[in-house]
């Protein structure tokens, strides 16, 4: 056996330790799943065997789940459209049930088994365990398990829709499994989802000295005759109606009905709670099964966890270019963005430079960080980790006070001329062989980069706000833009644990550009008299954080207006405007300036909710024939898809990889669809193109599709699989 070891002790005690070669992490995958079920049978069949404990053998942890590299190989559907090319239901059903089978054949193996968990256990980890008689998991705080299937557009598919339900609940179980919520230790011990807190290092000796003490304990608790759920179940049970039915609307209200693995959950724990186990755990293959076999299980899987591991492992790092990770940064700007830039390197463990243009900004900006940090006091952080970060950031309004940094990132008032100024006076100090990072939203990188002695040392950098909240960096190529620059880029990224993206120069780049069409539309169609409310419901069931004009206001209508005249001024006759621009300066006109100060889109009463504001409809009359809510919705969808398709066309996007990620993570665009790119790939770029035309010649010349998406669709091609070809 290759992924795991078996040692009997005197006892009689098989200690099966997981070691998935070649893997920071176990995962379970077809080698590993062989080697359990080799071993199980040895444990059910030789007399001298009185129990087994089930461990990890890596420091990193116990077991992080299923590899969902080489699940989505054996079970997604390849190929564009709804049905996909993939394996036929009654295929994908006895893949999906291999693991359910092989856990229940260890729970009913005959003998006492118990886990000792050091370390995570997620997903199929966490099943595992729930398969196993007794549960020891360490005291370590650090510690966590659980079941986060749901984030990644799966659900629990190795009995975890049934285990745990029958050890906490109904209730508890669905709250934490909708959410992709994990336990702690102590938590974990409280519900009964584990039996046993050790100290960390002696969770193999307690679970052993459990089965030696326990060798009829060979029996799960629901197998048992008798037995209830805690809190109640069946269809003639009040509480379990109730609970299933608020749990429905609930769910239906935050997916906006969109996401299939929550209501396939729902759907697995309503049936199969009602059955004994082996029938129980067939029901819940029979949803998984239904669950991989649509697209887009697999686009989230390969956008959500995939691509995402592949960028923050370095999958754009140039090949050559040795590591470079920065020991002291200087931070220019310590307004929000460059406070929070410098609060994230500090916790680091990168020494940080804060200017400013007077040491009261500085000071400020760093008393941002203390607050940002004292926040966090409990939720991982300590008085002692403060302590240690804030000491590391220094406050300074003298570009001499720079000498010694190995890294610059600006991130000052988004104007071309203060930005050239600063960059000037940054280079006297530092020189030009100093790698320089811009932090900016819309300004072409290769204009600012003149302001550098040597352009193949300045790249664009740029942060999404919050800075502490936000995952994503767009990291922006300029046309002279070398690969140190880029790979020391992406080594700063790394360092604050972010996941990046690697894009080519233009105007609003990749994410400021597509994110713009979403705010255009829904406030264009505002200005045809569209109702607002409509045009908001919509964009929340569409699958985006919040609509269009929330949005707007969240960014600030006044700051999208003079990106806008910014935009028009450099471009000249060559900018193509519209509407919305127009009722974007009258809003500004008018004091509506969005959220910052309490009047945009919406009112903001203090300590009240936000409400659209009524005098909308007086400064745009309603239409007197209102479009449909699915008219809304593609109009809403196709204005980004579009967008999204000219970048990778036009080749500021290289892969549909960084595409997909820039898309969720930076503007939000609706995660169950995997990202602008699987969409494409999904609905079928023919479909994609014919969609497109009819909505040119209905509303303008904004949706008309790129030549490459044309040629795309008439040879049947998909953006991950040219890619792919191309990569070969």
């Amino acid at each position: 056996m290759n992924t795991l070891t078996v040692d009997i002790d005197a006892d009689g005690i098989a200690l099966l330790t997981i070691d998935v070669p070649g893997q920071s992490m176990n995962v379970i995958g077809p080698e590993l799943i062989a080697d359990l079920n080799e071993a199980i049978d040895r444990i059910s069949s030789d007399a001298a065997i009185k129990g087994a404990v089930i461990c990890s053998g890596k420091d990193s942890g116990f077991m992080a789940g299923m590899d969902l590299k080489q699940m989505s190989a054996m079970l997604m559907p390849s190929g564009g459209g709804s049905g996909g090319n993939g394996p036929g239901m009654a295929a994908i059903f006895d893949k999906a049930f291999v693991l359910n089978g092989l856990f229940r054949k260890l729970e009913t193996c005959g003998k006492p088994v118990a886990a000792a968990v050091e370390g995570l256990a997620l997903g199929g980890g966490m099943e595992l365990i729930l398969a196993c008689h007794h549960r020891v998991l360490s005291s370590n705080p650090k510690v966590t398990i659980g079941l986060p299937e749901v984030l990644v557009g799966l659900f629990p598919g190795g009995g975890g829709t049934q285990r745990l339900p029958r050890l906490i609940g109904v209730q508890m179980a669905l709250m934490y499994m909708l959410q992709g919520k994990n336990f702690r230790p102590p938590e974990a011990l409280a519900m009964k989802v584990v039996d046993e807190l050790a100290e960390p290092g002696k969770t193999v000796e307690a679970a052993k000295a459990w089965v030696k003490a326990n060798p009829g304990s060979n029996i799960q608790p629901w197998d048992v005759k008798g037995f209830k759920v805690p809190g109640g179940s069946g269809q003639f049970n009040p509480g379990f109606i109730q609970v299933m039915a608020a749990a429905n609307v609930m769910t239906a209200k935050e997916t906006q009905r969109n996401l299939h693995g929550p209501h396939a959950l729902l759907s697995a724990v309503y049936e199969g709670i009602q059955l004994p186990m082996d029938r129980a755990i067939r029901v819940e293959s029979k949803y998984f099964a239904k669950v991989v076999a649509d697209p887009q299980a697999g686009n989230m899987v390969r956008t959500l966890f995939v691509s995402k591991n592949a960028a923050e492992r370095g999958a754009r790092r140039p090949a050559g270019v040795e590591k470079a990770p920065t020991k002291k940064l200087a931070m220019l700007g310590a307004g929000m963005m460059g406070a929070g830039i410098a609060n994230v390197a500090a916790q680091a463990g990168i020494e940080v430079m804060l200017l400013d243009r007077d040491m009261a900004s500085a000071e400020k900006g760093k008393a941002h960080c203390q607050d940002s940090m004292a926040k966090r006091i409990g939720k991982g952080m300590t008085p002692e980790k403060m302590a240690e970060a804030l000491a590391r950031i220094t406050p300074t309004d003298k570009a001499e006070d720079l000498k010694g940094c190995d890294f610059v990132i600006e991130a000052v008032f988004e104007d071309p001329a203060i930005k050239g100024e600063i960059t000037k006076r940054v280079e006297a100090v530092l020189g030009a062989d100093t790698m320089f990072g811009s932090n900016t939203s819309t300004l072409p990188i290769t204009g600012l980069a003149q302001n550098w002695s040597k352009p193949e040392n300045f790249i664009g950098i740029h942060f999404f706000s919050p800075v502490e909240k936000m995952m994503l960096v767009e990291i922006i190529m300029g046309k002279q833009t070398g690969p140190t620059a880029l790979g020391k880029a992406l080594d700063f990224v790394a360092q604050i644990k972010k996941t990046p993206i690697v894009v080519n120069d233009s105007r609003g780049f990749y994410t400021s550009r597509c994110f713009a069409t979403y705010v255009q539309e829904g406030t264009l169609m505002l200005a045809q008299g569209i109702n607002p409310a409509l045009i908001e419901n919509v964009g929340k069931q569409l699958g985006m954080p919040v609509g269009p004009l929330a949005v707007s206001d969240e960014v600030s209508i006044e700051l999208g207006d003079k990106i806008t005249k910014a935009t028009r001024k450099a471009l000249g006759d060559a900018y193509r405007g519209t509407a919305a621009d127009d009722v974007a300066a009258h809003m500004v006109e008018i004091g509506r300036l969005g959220r910052k100060n309490g009047r945009g889109y919406y009112d903001y009463p203090e300590g009240g909710r936000k409400a659209l504001w009524p005098g909308l409809t007086r400064e745009y009359p309603l239409a007197g024939v209102q479009p449909s809510p699915a008219d809304v919705r593609e109009r809403l969808l196709y204005r980004q898809l579009v967008e999204c398709a000219r970048c990778f066309a036009e080749g500021v996007l290289v892969t549909p990889q960084d595409g997909d990620l820039g898309a969720i993570f930076g503007w939000g665009f609706a995660p169950y669809t995997g990202g602008p790119f699987s969409a494409i790939d999904t609905i079928g770029p023919a479909r994609v193109v014919e969609t497109l035309d009819r909505l040119t010649a209905a509303h303008g010349e904004r949706f008309e599709p790129p030549r490459q998406l044309r040629d795309m669709a008439a040879k049947g091609e998909l953006y991950y699989a040219m890619k792919a070809a191309q990569a070969a």
